[in-house]
């Protein structure tokens, strides 16, 4: 009876799982099919070892990591097979099975995978009167629709009050054959997000938490997406992309609609992502193959032009750029009228009949104008005082007639953005420490600019690092140390002036070593956030006051804590196109936990030598209580 009961029952296990399968298979007739051709064309396909093929590979997305070869496509409905993910040959076995799939029931592998089938199409010579639907129709309509004539890489340069776009952000720019920029369509990867909390969209991002999805848009409204498009200005960089490679990159697109990734800050990003429609666009190419552990745009743009594919750059000023070149065009006096216009304190008619000059009148009419637009887009002003308002504008300035528009040609920047240095950098130096005690020291940054260096390239005013670590050999007592861990180190100098009005704002954490008593000092943790206000003259540069808080913790301190608050006051300026300055003084009071008053003031200067190398001389003394030191030191920076 025990036997007869076990039989029993590894008959059903086996009835079951029968079953089973027989169920998945009708749920899945095209891996059923016993087509003669079908058969033919896996065993070329396993014959020519395409599965192995690199451009299958790029189609896939497959990179090797510490856990294997696996597609960084993380959504099921990109794959034909359960295993697709990290299993090629199986992906590719399932890809030609789904050709076959009949014309009257879900969506044909062909126009599930067209990029897929395109590629093996050729690889394989398939006979397209073989497959019961060769042909995707919605394709070809939406290829029709678009008309693509060219691909230009762009560039929305940072927005620093913005933490989506620190970094800049790229996207595909597809030219239709009518020229026209209104027409052109937009190519954009980017994390689905409603969240505007700058320390939870950093942590979201880094853990890859929000799902990422490749959109086609028109151009013009894609650019209304971005809530800080009017203070972004745009770096077009056109493609030298033949016609057959434009329409593999918009096959690939096609490919990945509704398809998504989870989005990685500093990895899986938005300018990551577009390079494997580059790579898809040119076999070859392997441009996703020269990143590792992070990727920025600016570095994903230089990739690109290291291949040749980059033509001249063309600048396009947002509306902010546009309107602080009209205010720099006109006196005092006329840029405050311009604003009472904007902000309805004056008539404009009431300009017209002022003793100027007809060209004043004029930059005074286009600036309010222009100002007027700006503060609607940022909901300054309601629509219905709006809409009178900006009509009054306008008749006034049609009834002076048309102007020279080269005199409204903004001028672009010195430099453009992929021009500036590079994201990583290493530098060694050496020092002294109250005037006898010398160290030497060797810091690594991999991103990506600070305050004192080179502005070439970069918005002024900016800086954005990530994992700053400083080892320091002190001859004194013979020991290599820890001095810094500069976990996350952002400032947004952002100055005022009668148009804008801007928060500076900061937040920097990490590890750093404080001097206690008997000149010694221990690593403790901070976090430090402020805010406050800059401004920028000829004569000072940029300056800012910030007010801050801070809270330590550490073994070193008697009470494990201490928090405090104070202010940072300094000056950033640029002397010449290479020597920059940075002074500053901050002070901090504590009195919750330890009370440990800080003073510390500071001056560095840098020296561009190259666009890569950099040489600073920095100086800093730091009060703790009633116990100072004084360092100095010499230090060689170089971006790679």
């Amino acid at each position: 009876m025990p036997r007869l009961l076990l039989l029993s029952v590894l008959l059903l296990l086996v009835i079951a799982k029968s079953a089973g399968a027989s169920d998945r298979a009708a749920e899945t007739p095209a891996l059923q099919s016993d087509d003669p051709y079908l058969v033919k064309l896996l065993a070329a396909a396993e014959q020519a070892q395409l599965d192995r093929d690199p451009y299958w590979r790029t189609l896939l997305h497959y990179k090797r990591g510490l856990f294997g070869l696996r597609s960084l496509v993380d959504d099921p409905k990109f794959f034909a097979d359960p295993n697709g993910q990290k299993d090629p040959a199986a992906e590719l076995s399932a890809t030609l099975r789904s050709f076959f799939t009949p014309a009257g029931q879900e969506k044909s592998g062909v126009c599930r995978f067209l990029a897929r089938y395109e590629w093996l199409r050729g690889k394989l010579s398939i006979d397209e009167s073989r497959l019961p639907a060769p042909r995707c129709d919605r394709f070809e309509e939406m290829f029709a629709e678009i008309a693509p004539k060219s691909v230009s890489l762009s560039f929305p340069t940072s927005h620093m009050n913005s933490p989506a776009s620190m970094y800049g952000h790229t996207l595909l720019t597809i030219e239709a054959e009518t020229g026209s920029a209104l027409l052109s369509y937009a190519v954009n990867y980017s994390a689905v997000t409603t969240e505007t909390f700058g320390p939870l969209y950093i942590a979201y991002g880094l853990l890859g938490l929000y799902p990422g999805y490749f959109s086609i848009l028109p151009y013009y409204a894609k650019l209304q997406q971005y809530s800080d498009v009017n203070d972004r200005d745009i770096w077009e960089y056109p493609l030298d992309l033949t016609p057959d490679e434009i329409r593999r990159l918009v096959l690939h697109i096609f490919e990945l609609e509704d398809i998504y990734s989870n989005y990685f800050f500093f990895t899986e990003n938005c300018s990551y992502n577009l390079l494997f429609l580059l790579d898809v666009a040119r076999p070859g190419l392997r441009l996703t193959d020269e990143f590792g552990w992070w990727v920025i745009p600016l570095d994903t743009i230089r990739a690109v032009a290291e291949t040749g594919l980059i033509g001249e750059a063309i600048y396009r000023p947002s509306k902010s750029t546009k309107i602080s070149y009209l205010g720099s065009l006109l006196g005092p006096e006329n840029r405050e009228e311009a604003l009472d216009i904007a902000r309805g304190r004056i008539d404009p008619a009431w300009t017209l009949a002022r003793d100027k000059t007809h060209e004043e009148k004029v930059q005074i009419c286009d600036l309010a104008s222009e100002y007027l637009q700006y503060i609607y887009a940022n909901k300054e002003i309601r629509k219905k005082e709006y809409i009178p308002l900006f009509l009054k504008t306008l008749e006034a300035r049609s009834s002076l007639g048309e102007a020279d528009e080269w005199r409204y040609t903004v001028p672009p920047p010195r430099s453009r953005p992929d021009e500036g240095h590079l994201s990583n950098r290493v530098s060694v130096g050496m020092g002294w420490r109250d005037e006898d005690q010398t160290f030497q020291e060797l810091k690594f940054r991999p991103v990506y600019h600070d305050l004192l260096d080179s502005g070439q390239g970069y918005k002024d005013g900016s800086q954005i690092v990530f994992l700053e670590t400083t080892l320091r050999y002190e001859e004194a007592r013979d020991e290599v140390e820890l001095t810094e861990l500069n976990l996350i180190d952002i400032v947004s100098i952002a100055p005022r002036n009668a148009f804008f009005k801007p928060t500076s704002w900061k937040i920097r954490t990490g590890f750093f070593r404080r001097v206690f008593q008997n000149d010694r000092d221990f690593l403790i943790y901070s976090l430090s956030p402020g805010f406050g206000w800059a401004a920028k003259s000829r004569a000072l540069g940029l300056s800012y006051a910030m007010l801050e808080t801070d809270l330590q913790l550490g073994g070193a301190l008697r009470r494990g804590f201490s928090g405090g608050a104070g202010a940072t006051v300094g000056i950033v300026q640029s002397w010449t196109n290479a020597w920059k300055s940075h002074v500053f003084a901050r002070g901090l009071a504590y009195r919750l936990g330890d009370e440990l008053d800080h003073i510390q003031i500071g001056v560095g200067q840098s020296f561009r030598l190259t666009t890569n190398l950099n040489l600073s001389v920095e100086f800093e003394r730091n009060t703790n209580h009633e116990h100072s030191t004084l360092e100095t030191a010499v230090r060689g920076r170089l971006f790679f």
